[in-house]
């Protein structure tokens, strides 16, 4: 399909793009965005939540090690929601078009995490979350083959960093929404903030109008839909898919194990390092709460920044080295970044700075997903191929978090913590040992 056959029609306006190409854009963007502020509300509010949910009544330090345990439960079903759901939709957005399967999942996961707010009990957290889960591992696939199929062949490296963009994005709201509920009501009413954060995923559902009245679905998708036998996950197993899977799964579970082990435990770390220094320091109950959230906000600020910057990083760093010098350098990088955070006694401050580099390396990988996977497949199995290999790593992954747990309450947990992400920092080194695997896509149009 050629640039001037892109629907609707329309003169080029801005970095080669016309007016529907932005749009679809933006609301793959926005869509993108909603699904990470969604699936990371809970690690915000885990520490009212927790206590709230299971009735206790405990010492500071036991409630800290049981937030980080649970934590780390909920993370673990949040990754194997999505996991299931990029499988499970990769498979529908290549049945029944982009556009539909995007607008069902964004629905699924708003709601499901809206429905967390009003959980009784830990079971049925779990139970919301893992439903919200599938949506966000299903809107993953459908949103990166729309946008690799909408936009211009020479501005698809582009499109798919600047969709990644939105997933620092989802972090800043997600950082912001919980920093004025919790500053508002936790100290007050703990059992009620949780829920007004886990609430505001309900914010997507207002979105989707946009969705079903301005996108259409893609001409390459339209042209093939029902002239070729629907796709299953055994065709990626096929002699002549085989190699372009295993292109796009290895590097993908390095990055997540990477990511997930990072991420889910920066608010735990901040919150628990600023306790110590607010009781060394003989701060009341309040401010240590104020300065709990002020660092916790200086964490995920770092980290969120980074990835945004690390995001951008990839258009250049593909568009001239290549795809695979490109996860050379984000993999030798994302290994020194975390030896470095984590292998050197920083003060507190400083170490929540290290999250800058840890997140443009480590999260500014991702932003290479969104085009080089949609490269990989053909149109009739790309949202099957790009959302096995973007999500089954989550099954795998889902592991993680638990391991990090354990490590982190065997001893202090912000020692513990970082003696663990320590270790992870070995992962991406590790994951250079897949490079003879991955397949150079730069240059080459998508495969109808």
């Amino acid at each position: 399909m050629t640039e001037t056959q892109t629907p609707p029609s329309g003169k080029p306006t801005l970095w080669g793009l016309n007016g529907y190409q932005w749009a679809v854009l933006f609301a793959a963007w926005l869509g993108w965005g909603f699904d990470v502020f969604d699936g990371l509300l809970f690690n915000y509010v885990s520490k009212f939540c927790v206590p709230d949910l299971l009735h206790l009544h405990a010492a500071p330090n036991v409630i800290a090690k049981l937030s980080i345990i649970w934590t780390a439960r909920a993370t673990s079903v949040l990754l194997i929601g999505w996991g299931l759901g990029g499988l499970l939709f990769g498979r529908v957005a290549d049945r029944i078009g982009r556009q539909r399967t995007l607008l069902f999942t964004i629905l699924l996961y708003g709601v499901g995490t809206a429905a967390c707010a009003l959980a009784p009990s830990m079971p049925l957290l779990f139970l919301f979350r893992f439903i919200s889960a599938l949506g966000i591992g299903g809107e993953w696939a459908a949103g990166s083959a729309l946008v690799a199929e909408v936009v211009p062949e020479k501005r698809r490296v582009e499109a798919g960093a600047l969709l990644y963009t939105s997933a620092s994005a989802g972090l800043f709201l997600a950082v912001t929404v919980n920093k004025y509920i919790s500053t508002e009501f936790g100290a007050t009413r703990p059992d009620l903030a949780w829920r007004y954060v886990m609430a505001c995923g309900l914010i997507p559902v207002a979105f989707t109008l946009m969705i079903r009245f301005l996108v259409k679905e893609p001409e390459r998708w339209k042209n093939i839909a029902g002239k070729v036998k629907a796709a299953t996950l055994s065709d990626l197993f096929l002699p002549e898919n085989r190699r372009l899977t295993l292109s796009g799964f290895l590097p993908a579970l390095v990055s997540l194990i990477t990511w997930w082990s990072c991420n889910s435990f920066i608010q735990i770390v901040a919150s628990n390092m600023a306790g110590a220094w607010a009781r060394a320091h003989g701060f009341d109950k309040p401010h240590a709460g104020i300065l709990a959230q002020n660092w916790i906000e200086i964490a995920s600020n770092s980290f969120n920044i980074g990835g945004l910057i690390g995001t951008l990083a990839t258009i250049p760093l593909a568009k001239v080295m290549g795809r695979k010098m490109m996860f050379v350098i984000y993999f030798v990088l994302s290994g020194i970044s975390l030896l470095a955070a984590f292998g050197h006694e920083w003060s507190p401050y400083q170490q929540l700075l290290m999250y800058f580099p840890i997140g443009l390396t480590v999260f500014g990988v991702f932003g290479s997903y969104t085009f080089y996977l949609p490269e990989l497949f053909p149109t009739h199995i790309r949202g099957t191929g790009a959302g096995f290999c973007y999500n089954v790593g989550r099954l795998i992954t889902a592991i993680g978090p638990l391991l990090v747990a354990q490590v982190a309450i065997s001893s202090d947990p912000v020692a513990g913590a970082r003696h663990a992400l320590f270790y992870v920092g070995f992962v991406p080194l590790i994951g250079l040992l897949f490079l003879p695997w991955i397949i150079e896509t730069k240059g080459k149009d998508l495969v109808d």
